[in-house]
């Protein structure tokens, strides 16, 4: 037929219709790909947006205090903030001389945060949260860490102190008020002989504190008598022996592997007998968590009860490198006796001390000595006031 030609080959016919849609389809990425591209490269070599600064945090600024140069001086640097070591003190060296160089190496923690803030020549959040840190670190507990710091921050931006040595004596203020609000030890009773326990678990130094607690009444005049209650450790009653000979004061004791209680007992009517004006009696190391040897302290100490008209007395002895277990061991002996003071050991190494706060504020009983050193003279009465000096 004229009006129609020739069907063309199949081959011909399949690469106009399907091969040559395809290979139009495929050709639509590569002309995307390059349009995003261009589209791209223009709005790199665009003027960049103009960004509006951020709000300033009026609430941030307001907690940072900019810190001021003491009166014709500059800011300490960090060689000057960095102490050196406290030199010996000689045996007759004033007590806060003494406690001081103790816990030098507390204070050396306490110390980090100023000198932070120094080169930072403020003091920011960041410093209210490193001295809460710190606070934790030595011991105080959670709690105490965060009243303390807190009354701290309320008073330094109530009175708007700058300076870096005022803010440092806050701390110091907070802390010894805290401390004194745990109450104070007892009273000696108007009954002679005053009765004293010496408890804590093995290890913290009873024996030694013993003594140290008789030296500190014989320099006050006190006529002391000691009882070796400590029956069954090696070599116990020779120590304790040796302690009284070096004081100069009698020792009541039995033979070892004795009934302790028979031997307070004895010393009570022995200290009445000679007019003694404190009997103080070295008990055996207790493992807090052994109920029959609680159980032991408690009839010791319902001996003494039974023989007197004021009741006796007793001081926990805590290591000051024991941490958050001396908190177990106070609530503890606590239960087998009435426990009315603490003496802190033990604070001449790498302890921080800080348990006597924590213990404090948990269960309110307050610290009365505190050793900082081997000496005989190196177990002193614990005054707040210079503990937070010394701390801080």
């Amino acid at each position: 037929m004229a009006g129609k030609g020739k069907k063309k080959p199949r081959k011909e016919r399949k690469r106009e219709t399907g091969e040559g849609r395809e290979k139009a389809g495929a050709a639509e990425p590569e002309e995307t790909a390059s349009a995003e591209y261009h589209s791209e490269q223009h709005l790199s070599h665009s003027t960049p947006i103009e960004e509006k600064p951020a709000p300033i945090d009026l609430d941030l600024a307001r907690q940072i205090i900019e810190l001021e140069p003491p009166e014709g001086g500059t800011l300490p640097g960090l060689e000057d903030l960095e102490e050196p070591p406290p030199p010996e003190v000689p045996e007759e060296e004033e007590d806060s001389a003494r406690i001081k160089r103790g816990m030098f190496r507390s204070r050396k923690l306490f110390s980090k945060p100023f000198t932070r803030a120094a080169t930072r020549r403020a003091i920011d959040p960041q410093f209210w949260e490193e001295m809460t840190e710190v606070f934790i670190a030595a011991d105080t507990g959670v709690q105490a860490a965060e009243d303390i710091v807190a009354a701290t921050r309320d008073r330094v931006f109530s009175e708007g102190l700058t300076d870096l040595e005022e803010i440092k004596q806050a701390f110091r203020d907070c802390v010894a008020e805290m401390i004194e609000s745990f109450g104070s030890p007892p009273p000696p009773p108007d009954e002679k002989p005053r009765i004293l326990f010496i408890v804590g678990i093995n290890g913290v130094g009873k024996t030694t504190t013993a003594a140290k607690i008789g030296y500190l009444f014989k320099r006050h005049e006190n006529r002391v008598l000691f009882a070796a209650a400590d029956t069954f450790r090696a070599a116990g009653i020779e120590q304790m022996e040796m302690w009284a000979n070096r004081i100069g004061a009698p020792v009541v004791r039995h033979k070892t592997g004795g009934d302790p209680a028979a031997v307070v007992f004895d010393a009570v009517e022995s200290g009445q007998a000679r007019n003694m004006d404190v009997v103080i009696i070295d008990t055996a190391g207790r493992l807090h968590t052994k109920k029959n040897l609680m159980e032991e302290l408690s009839k010791m100490w319902r001996v003494a009860d039974r023989q007197l008209e004021a009741s006796p007395q007793a001081v926990l002895v805590i290591d000051a490198t024991t941490g958050q277990n001396g908190v177990n061991q106070a609530r503890i002996f606590g239960g087998a006796m009435d426990i009315g003071s603490i003496a802190l050991t033990k604070m001449d190494g790498t302890a921080k001390g800080g348990v006597v706060i924590a213990i404090g504020r948990e269960l309110g009983i307050p610290v009365e000595y505190i050793g900082v050193g081997e000496g005989m003279a190196d177990l002193r009465p614990f005054v707040p006031e210079e503990y937070a000096r010394a701390l801080i």
